[in-house]
């Protein structure tokens, strides 16, 4: 599993890494496990809006969900990096995310059991908190797990540079992520089967396996044998920012990459309403989310393979392409529940769209990850990256308070036809952007 024979070959990495490579190799696999199943049973996609809905939070509250995730782990990524960079081991900046996201997956477990819906009323549940309120406490536990996962996804990433060599590092993360894809599929079958069971008594197990997942990846974090790393030469982040902005200014192809990243928000900030949408017509029952955990499962896992080919031909198609796609699915999706009433009621036909969009999705993460990384050269690509991932933060959190206002007032089948609109737009300004792989 950790390379061929010659296990002395290792790349840009000390001696003594190299001979801990092994045995590292199975600490960052099984902590990866952990982190990505823990990420799939506590999804602010799937997973935290059917909580949202179940237990009576306001509509808006689920246009939150993915911005806050999102921004809360991009925004502090210029200021965790400068913190992290005196101190000669990291691996204990990754353990402390790990076990913060740990701590506020306990609190979602909590939520799920002491709130009020009707769902817990037909079920004889006991129940003391209101939906408003509950839905308040999963936005301001899902604040702080999303800042725990900004802290350890930059302490992980350089923990990896230290630890494992080049060459390697893709066979790691094929392994876990093929491994937690094969659990999360595991997982919605067996919701599937507990179709009938109190639904936020389930959605508590569920958190609380995430719970064990982040706790996993802080145990194992803890046992790398690390190296003690350069201390110097970091930068100020503000610094950093404001040079960035000059890139912004001079640049014309990075400024209009921004633009068609901005748009193609669009199928992010979808995806929970459909799953909403799915909740809203075809009932509460656990077996409707079984089948949306396990249609998004093999969605995910079938389409990363090849949207990873395409873009090495042409990242700005791929963007293209997949912002076409998602501008579809949310049209059919908002369109859902003017069907016969066969389909409009069926919960495999939301899984469907939901899993379409999943690929469409999947789609512009690695396009727009492929063309930012080929757009910039040696000495900016680290800035480009940085600055982009910031604005992306900021404009989640401004856009999932429109969205969600939107939903509240217009409901999620109009939000999703609007998407669709943005969608549209994004796929015709990635169209307009220069080609990067030929040069």
């Amino acid at each position: 599993m950790t390379g061929d024979e010659d296990s002395r070959m290792c790349k840009e990495i000390s001696e003594d890494a190299c001979h801990q490579q092994p045995g590292n190799f199975m600490r960052h696999l099984l902590a990866s496990l952990g982190t990505k199943l823990a990420d799939e049973l506590a999804s602010a996609r799937l997973v935290l809006p059917w909580l949202l809905g179940l237990i009576g939070a306001p509509v808006w509250m689920v246009g939150l969900l993915v911005p806050i995730r999102e921004a809360g782990a991009l925004l502090p990524q210029l200021l965790v990096a400068g913190f992290i960079r005196p101190l000669p081991q990291r691996k204990w900046v990754w353990v402390a995310g790990a076990a913060l996201q740990a701590l506020m997956a306990l609190g979602l477990v909590m939520i799920a059991l002491l709130s009020q819906s009707d769902a817990a009323s037909r079920h004889g549940l006991d129940s003391t908190l209101d939906g408003t309120l509950a839905g308040s406490l999963v936005l301001a536990l899902l604040v702080v797990l999303s800042l725990g996962r900004g802290v350890a996804s930059i302490a992980t990433k350089d923990v990896l540079g230290k630890t494992i060599a080049k060459k390697r590092r893709g066979r790691l993360m094929g392994w876990s992520g093929g491994v937690a894809g094969a659990l999360t599929l595991i997982s919605g079958g067996a919701l599937m089967l507990l179709d009938q069971q109190p639904g936020q008594q389930v959605l508590a197990i569920l958190m609380a396996i995430a719970a064990l997942g982040w706790i996993l990846n802080a145990v194992c974090a803890a046992l790398i044998q690390e190296d003690s790393g350069a201390t110097g030469g970091g930068a100020n982040a503000w610094d950093t920012v404001r040079e960035g902005f000059r890139q912004l200014k001079h640049d014309a192809a990075f400024r209009n990459f921004n633009l068609a990243r901005a748009l193609l928000l669009s199928s992010a900030l979808a995806l929970p309403y459909i799953a909403l949408l799915g909740q809203q017509q075809s009932g509460e029952s656990l077996g409707g989310l079984g089948v949306l955990v396990l249609v998004s499962g093999l969605a995910g896992m079938v389409a990363s393979p090849i949207w990873g080919k395409l873009a090495d031909t042409s990242s700005r198609r791929v963007m293209r392409n997949a912002g076409a796609g998602a501008s579809v699915c949310c049209a059919v999706a908002g369109s859902m529940v003017w069907w016969p009433e066969s389909l409009a009621n069926n919960v495999w036909s939301y899984a469907l769209v939901y899993g379409a969009l999943v690929v469409a999705h999947a789609g512009i993460r690695l396009g727009r990850k492929t063309y930012v990384v080929d757009l910039a050269s040696a000495d900016n690509r680290a800035l480009y990256v940085a600055l982009s991932n910031t604005l992306t933060g900021v404009l989640m959190l401004a856009l999932g308070l429109v969205i969600g206002g939107l939903a509240q007032w217009l409901g999620s089948e109009w939000l999703l036809l609007i998407l669709s609109g943005v969608a549209a737009s994004a796929a015709l300004c990635a169209q307009r952007l220069p080609e990067v792989e030929d040069d």
